[in-house]
């Protein structure tokens, strides 16, 4: 649930609306699934140009699971 809150945090100071994001966790066999939903018109933001931004969030989720030893950990990021 750290991750969860961790991605949360990023992803609500990118973005101008906070009250339609939502940031659920999915458990799979492997890895843990953390499940971005953003309105469709801010989905550039999330993603940036080529890719940088959400990269860059899935490096630092990542890093931080590493840390915690909390195993794998994949972000997806769809629109609402």
């Amino acid at each position: 649930m750290e991750l969860v809150s961790l991605t949360e945090y990023l992803v609500k100071e990118l973005l101008p609306d906070v009250e339609n994001i939502s940031v659920k966790e999915v458990e799979s066999e492997n890895e843990t699934i953390i499940q971005v939903l953003v309105p469709n018109d801010c989905m550039s933001r999330v993603i940036g140009k080529g890719g940088y931004i959400i990269n860059s969030l899935r490096t630092i989720v990542q890093a931080s699971a590493y840390i915690r030893k909390l195993g794998r950990v994949r972000i997806n990021v769809d629109s609402l």
